[in-house]
């Protein structure tokens, strides 16, 4: 059997794996979908009116600043999904079964690859039932057609990847299941500086470099390009590069860390 080939049936079985632990315990991705949830609820139905006002005066309404904070939302949806894996990541390395895996016949990356391609089928999921939240509550998305859909998909997947790796990362580098937990907030709190909630130019003048070249407001933005037809302009590539760089930067320190000799 070639080596390829037995990575992915190993990747597969530990696919299978982290699917069925998802399945069993599904109050943990429920509460990691809470947040993104009552965020938005929050934001549409409590500040909706005022935060409205930012976005175009007297004349923007809710509905204006559903359309805007929609897209934001998913996009935190995957930042707080990606928790999860860090979460169970560290399970595994404490409690036994990847010490024990290191004694099996099986390909040494397909532990780490199952988690992160488990990791990213939840996170798209959580996406399109927080989406379709959003469109219970009045989010509409006139100006995307089939391209637009397929390319915001693929900015979804993408930007889902590379948390993932990073979360992985976490989870490897943490004693346990809490201090992953702690480490990974930053994937939540990174959308609280973002264009996500309010433009990144109504900010503070300090604020605002940060807010803007973050990796979660050019992905922002370019979501919202793709689905509202707004400008995307430098917001594109600059998704794109972020995505590539920290999924390299996570699957690197990633496994550095797995392969590392337990001590």
């Amino acid at each position: 059997m070639s080596t390829l080939t037995l990575a992915v049936r190993d990747s597969s079985t530990m696919l299978r794996r982290n699917l069925l632990h998802a399945r069993r315990y599904p109050s943990a991705t429920l509460n990691l979908l809470l947040t993104p949830v009552m965020m938005l609820l929050l934001f549409v139905y409590v500040f909706g009116d005022a935060m409205s006002a930012g976005l175009g005066g007297s004349g923007a309404d809710r509905s204006d600043y559903v359309a805007y904070i929609v897209p934001g939302i998913l996009l935190m949806t995957v930042g707080s999904t990606t928790i999860g894996a860090a979460v169970y990541m560290a399970m595994d390395m404490t409690e036994g079964i990847i010490a024990r895996f290191r004694t099996m016949s099986i390909h040494r990356s397909s532990v780490l690859i199952g988690h992160v391609v488990g990791s990213v089928l939840q996170s798209v999921m959580s996406v399109v039932l927080v989406g379709a939240v959003g469109v219970a509550i009045g989010f509409r998305s006139t100006d995307a057609g089939v391209l637009e859909w397929l390319a915001a998909l693929g900015l979804v997947t993408l930007f889902s990847l590379a948390l993932t790796w990073i979360a992985v990362g976490m989870g490897l580098s943490s004693p346990n299941a809490e201090a992953a937990s702690n480490s990974a907030m930053p994937l939540i709190l990174l959308p609280l500086i973002s264009s996500a909630f309010i433009p990144a130019e109504t900010m503070p003048g300090w604020l605002q470099p940060i807010a803007e070249y973050q990796p979660f407001t050019p992905a922002i933005e370019t979501l919202r390009g793709l689905l509202l037809g707004s400008e995307i302009g430098h917001n594109g590539w600059l998704a794109v590069t972020w995505c590539l760089g920290l999924t390299v930067l996570g699957y690197l320190w990633s496994k550095a860390l797995f392969n590392r000799d337990p001590k």
